[in-house]
């Protein structure tokens, strides 16, 4: 007798603020829903509302640097929906830390390149 599949289902629906600096005067809020099993939180699949590729794959490109991740990709269903699908495998840690620890990264390198970028204007003026 062969053993039920896993039932899939939504894990959980919450919105992330991304502010990466003080002069952004209204912050970007994503709202994030993540698919997958209860059985096995090692692999989802993450649905990002108001996304798009540019966010989508640098994402994917924070995740793929991650050790943890076997398998990153992300799709867009259709270009008239601003969702995008990001499918998470890791090692064994949870999908969810794993993308919230990316989506940290991702945060910190925008910092940096604001920085940077401002530091050179500025000594550009000067």
């Amino acid at each position: 007798m062969l053993a039920p599949a896993p039932r899939r289902c939504l894990r959980s629906s919450s919105n992330i603020c991304l502010r990466s600096s003080s002069n952004i005067k209204k912050p970007l809020f994503i709202s994030i829903m993540e698919h997958g099993s209860y059985q096995d939180q090692s692999q989802a699949t993450f649905t990002l509302t108001d996304g798009d590729h540019t966010l989508a794959n640098s994402i994917r490109y924070i995740l793929n640097q991650d050790p943890r991740v076997t398998f990153v990709g992300y799709s867009i269903p259709h270009s008239s929906n601003a969702r995008v699908n990001i499918r998470v495998q890791t090692t064994g840690d949870p999908a969810r830390e794993v993308l919230k620890d990316s989506c940290e990264d991702l945060m910190l390198l925008c910092k940096h390149v604001t920085n940077t970028f401002d530091q050179a204007v500025a000594e550009f003026k000067s």
